[in-house]
């Protein structure tokens, strides 16, 4: 059974674990916590978390280099266990989406998102699944390093508490049927309010 790989994207250390940026790393948390699996394992610049999920063999990534070079974790985790594209998701946080959004695609440019643009050159490819969670634009004129750099509001985290789980029921939909199924299921046009 071939081996399915999810990052998770984020800055590693506890003064960035509830940003906006940490989205990512959030979601893989909560999906680990669900199956009673632990990040114990550090490998290539990243924390894993290696089990099975809805019967599928899974190793679970936090790359631990900074979210701009999130490639130099992942390239190398997916030359070592020999990992296809296609059995790779990376979960990742979308100001282009509006907080509550998630949207799944098979495969895509980066966005705009340093995380994503460094493991597309680092793979040479984009041909793989993400999951977007939409953190929605920063307010009026402030820097969008910045906003996703802090954390959520309160109100917000009401909203993401909801948006993560959604986000972990996505993720067991596409170990267990595929993407084309997750997509049908999870990409639905109205926020979590």
């Amino acid at each position: 059974m071939a081996l399915k790989m999810i990052v998770g994207l984020g800055n590693p250390g506890p003064r960035y674990a509830r940003n906006r940026h940490n989205v990512g790393f959030q979601i893989v948390d909560a999906l680990a916590e669900k199956h009673a699996l632990s990040f114990q394992k550090r490998q290539f610049k990243a924390l894993l978390a290696m089990g099975a999920i809805q019967g599928q063999r899974i190793l679970l990534v936090k790359p631990q280099t900074y979210m701009n070079l999130s490639g130099e974790a992942v390239q190398p985790l997916v030359n070592y266990y020999k990992i296809a594209l296609l059995d790779m998701m990376v979960v990742f946080d979308d100001m282009d989406l509006p907080l509550g959004v998630i949207r799944l695609r098979p495969f895509g440019g980066a966005g705009g998102h340093n995380g994503m643009r460094s493991i597309i050159q680092r793979l040479g490819s984009n041909q793989f699944p993400r999951l977007r969670v939409g953190i929605d634009r920063p307010p009026g004129r402030m820097d969008p390093a910045a906003y996703v750099l802090q954390d959520f509001s309160p109100e917000e985290e009401a909203v993401m508490v909801q948006v993560r789980a959604r986000a972990v029921d996505a993720l067991e939909t596409w170990l267990e049927q595929g993407i084309d199924a997750a997509m049908n299921a999870f990409n639905v046009r109205t926020p979590i309010e």
